[in-house]
C-alpha cells in the first residue's frame, strides 16, 4: 500500500495574538502555502524549506510558523494547500462535522484549560483523548478550551507493546529511515537489531547493566547487577532514533495504521509471549479505534506539551547514580539521546519555536542527510546539556511549564539519594517569572504536593538504598530543591494565586494549600490530572489513600515531621459516592478559572464519559 502524503499531523502548537505554529509530518517534501481566513479574510503564509526537516527518503516534519496580527476570542479558520490539493482534502475525517477547513480559536485568558499526561497506547482502558474531542467539538468555538496542556509522558519510550514494536518496525522502511550504528558488542546496527532473537519482548537481554557500588544490597552480594533502565517493563524499550520517533506518528495519527498489517497471533512466539502478543494487540486495536478523534483535537486547539521519564525512559535522570551509569555506557548514553532528538522534532520545537536558531535546527538537518556517528554523538551531547526545555504563555494568567527531568539539584550525600526535581539556578528563573504576576499556572510533571503516605513509603525505600523501586521522584524528596521552592511559594513579592497542574502518579486529586498563621497567606492549589490513558493498581491505591487519610489528616501532629509544616493541605472531595480521595480512572482534566485566577472548577472528564468535581470545603 502506497504511504499517505501526511504521516501525521496536523497539530496547533504555540498559538498567540501574534503567531501561529502547524506541526505536521509528511513523507514527502511539502510545498505550498498556510492558508489562514478571519471574517471571510485570507492570508497567505509560505512554507519554506527552513520550516522543516528531513529524517529519512519518505520523512519529513514541519514546523510552520505564521507571523501576523491574529484576533484574540474569535473563530479562525486555517488550511495548507499543498502540491496535493488542500489539507482538508487530503484528511477530511480530521475536520469537524459541517467543517469545510480545520478551525482554532486564540484565548488570551487561561481560563479554561484540558490538562493531563500518561497515554500508554495498551492499557487497558478507553482514551481520554476521545472523549475530550468529542466534547471540544460539540461545543461552539467561543466556548472552548484556551488550550490543552500535556504536561508528560506523551509516549511509553519504556512500556512499548509487542504489536506496537512489530508496527514501528513495519514503518522505519516504509519512511526510509537512516541506518543508525549502535555501540554494541553484538548488533552494529538498527538492520541487525530488528533481526536479532531478543529483539521482541527481549530487549531487556540487550541493554545495558551496571552495579551501584555504593548500594548495601551490592555491598551484601544480594545481587551483583542491575539495568540501566529500571523500567519493569523494558523488554520492547525503544532504542534507535527511528523507533521514537515512529512511535510518535504512531500514537497521534491513523493514517499509517493503515499501512500496516498486525497477524493475530505473531508467527514467532510461543507459550505467555503469545498470550501477551494476543492481549496487547486487543488493546493497540481500541487505541487505533480512537486515534481519529485524537487527531480532530489536536487539529482544533493550541496544545502544549512537556517531558517526563516516559518519554525517554522510567526513572530518567532521579538519581546521580543512574546518570553516571548511563553515562559510562555508550548505548545507554545514545538511547537517552535518541529520546530528547525525538521529543525536540515532535514535542519540543512547537511549544516555543523562537528558542531554537537556525544553527540549532541545522544540527539536526546534518545529522539526517548523511549519517554519520561523530555527528549523532555531537547533537546528543549539545541536547543532554541543553537547559532552556522550559517555557511560558503568556495567557492571563500566565502559564509556566517546568522542566523537572534535565536541571537536576543533584545529591551531593549519596549518589544512590534521588536528585531535586530543579536545581537551584533553575529555580531562581522560575522566581523571575513569577515576580509581578497577579496569578500564575505552574504546570510540574510531578506533582509538588503529593499524597503524604506515598512519600513517606518512597522515603523508606530510599533509605534502603532502593529508590527506583517505588520510583521516590517527589519534589519533597531533596531538602534544597523542597524548601526552595516552599520559600518561592509563600514568598510576599510572588502572586497571591497560584493554580498548580501535575501528572505522572496515574490516578487524580485536589488539594487547597494556606499558610498556617499568615492573614495574607497564597491561595494555592494542586491540581492532579493523571493519567489520560493509564491508571495505578487499584487495591493498592485504595490502602494508601487510606493511610493518607488517617495518619495526615490537615490537623495530623504527623505533619508537623514533613517539609509541609507551615503549610495546611486541605483535600478537595471528588463528587463520588465513597469517602475516596484519590480517584483512579483514566481521565482529562478540567480546569476553569475566575478572572483572578482562582479555580471555579476542578473536575476530570473520564474516558468512559463521566464528569467528576473536586468540590471546595
Amino acid at each position: 500500500m502506497p504511504l499517505p502524503f501526511v504521516l501525521a499531523g496536523p497539530i496547533v502548537r504555540k498559538s498567540s495574538e501574534s503567531e501561529i505554529n502547524l506541526w505536521i509530518s509528511t513523507s514527502q517534501q511539502l510545498n505550498g502555502k498556510v492558508l489562514i481566513t478571519v471574517k471571510g479574510h485570507q492570508q497567505c503564509f509560505d512554507i519554506t524549506p527552513s520550516q522543516g526537516i528531513q529524517l529519512g527518503n519518505n520523512a519529513w516534519v514541519y514546523l510552520l510558523h505564521c507571523q501576523a496580527t491574529f484576533p484574540a476570542n474569535e473563530a479562525i479558520s486555517y488550511d495548507i494547500d499543498t502540491q496535493y490539493g488542500l489539507l482538508s482534502k487530503l484528511l477530511p475525517h480530521a475536520l469537524y462535522d459541517n467543517e469545510s477547513s480545520f478551525t482554532l480559536i486564540i484565548k488570551n485568558t487561561a481560563n479554561y484549560v484540558l490538562h493531563g499526561s500518561c497515554r500508554n497506547p495498551h492499557y487497558a482502558s478507553k482514551d481520554s483523548l476521545v472523549i475530550a474531542n468529542q466534547q471540544h467539538q460539540a461545543q461552539q468555538p467561543e466556548e472552548r478550551a484556551s488550550l490543552l496542556m500535556m504536561s508528560g509522558d506523551q509516549i511509553y519510550a519504556d512500556d512499548v507493546a509487542g504489536p506496537m514494536l512489530y508496527a514501528i518496525q513495519q514503518v522505519i522502511p516504509k519512511l526510509g529511515l537512516f541506518e543508525e550504528t549502535l555501540p554494541h558488542s553484538e548488533i552494529q546496527n538498527c538492520s541487525e537489531l530488528f533481526v536479532h532473537p531478543h529483539n521482541l519482548y527481549h530487549r531487556d537481554k540487550i541493554l545495558p547493566h551496571y552495579v551501584e557500588k555504593n548500594n548495601f544490597l551490592s555491598r551484601c552480594n544480594l545481587y551483583r547487577s542491575r539495568p540501566i533502565f529500571s523500567s519493569t517493563k523494558h523488554k520492547n524499550h525503544l532504542i534507535s532514533i527511528s523507533e521514537f520517533f515512529v512511535m510518535y506518528l504512531l500514537v497521534w495519527s491513523p493514517t499509517l495504521w493503515e499501512t500496516i498489517s498486525l497477524p493475530e497471533k505473531h508467527p514467532n512466539l510461543e507459550g505467555k509471549w503469545q498470550k501477551m502478543w494476543q492481549q496487547e494487540k486487543q488493546q493497540i486495536d481500541l487505541f487505533v479505534d480512537g486515534l481519529t478523534d485524537a487527531q480532530q483535537l489536536f487539529a482544533h486547539i493550541p496544545t502544549y506539551m512537556i517531558f517526563d521519564d516516559h518519554d525517554v525512559t522510567d526513572d530518567w535522570n532521579l538519581t546521580i547514580g543512574w546518570e553516571n551509569a548511563v553515562n559510562s555506557h555508550p548505548l545507554a548514553s545514545q538511547v537517552i539521546g535518541n529520546g530528547l532528538i525525538s521529543y525536540f522534532l515532535c514535542q519540543g520545537w512547537g511549544n516555543n519555536p523562537e528558542q531554537f536558531d537556525a544553527e540549532f535546527l541545522d544540527a539536526f538537518r546534518d545529522l539526517f542527510s548523511q549519517y554519520n556517528n561523530e555527528e549523532h554523538q555531537k547533537l546528543i551531547w549539545t541536547l543532554t546539556r541543553f537547559e532552556q526545555w522550559h517555557y511560558s504563555i503568556h495567557t492571563t494568567p500566565k502559564v509556566v511549564v517546568l522542566d523537572t527531568r534535565t536541571r537536576r539539584w543533584r545529591s551531593e550525600s549519596n549518589t544512590n539519594k534521588p536528585s531535586g526535581l530543579m536545581d537551584w539556578e533553575a529555580l531562581l528563573d522560575l522566581q523571575h517569572e513569577l515576580i509581578d504576576q497577579e496569578s500564575i499556572i505552574i504546570v510540574s510533571a510531578a506533582p509538588i504536593f503529593g499524597v503524604k503516605f506515598i512519600e513517606a513509603l518512597q522515603k523508606t525505600m530510599t533509605l534502603l538504598g532502593q529508590p527506583l523501586v517505588i520510583d521516590a521522584e517527589n519534589w519533597m524528596a531533596h531538602p534544597g530543591s523542597a524548601n526552595t521552592l516552599l520559600s518561592i511559594l509563600t514568598h510576599p513579592k510572588t502572586p497571591q494565586n497560584f493554580v498548580i497542574l501535575s501528572g505522572d502518579v496515574h490516578y487524580s486529586f485536589a488539594y487547597d494549600i494556606n499558610v498556617r498563621h499568615s492573614k495574607s497567606s497564597p491561595d494555592i492549589y494542586q491540581i492532579t490530572c493523571s493519567g489520560f490513558k493509564n491508571e495505578f493498581p487499584n487495591a493498592l491505591l485504595r490502602f494508601c489513600d487510606f493511610m493518607d487519610r488517617i495518619l495526615y489528616s490537615p490537623h495530623s501532629p504527623l505533619n508537623w515531621f514533613t517539609k509541609r509544616k507551615n503549610l495546611l493541605v486541605s483535600k478537595r472531595d471528588p463528587s463520588t459516592s465513597n469517602q475516596h480521595k484519590l480517584i483512579n480512572q483514566s481521565a482529562i482534566g478540567e480546569l476553569k478559572l475566575d478572572n483572578k485566577g482562582k479555580p471555579t472548577q476542578i473536575s476530570i472528564l473520564t474516558a468512559e464519559g463521566k464528569s467528576i468535581s473536586f468540590l471546595p470545603k
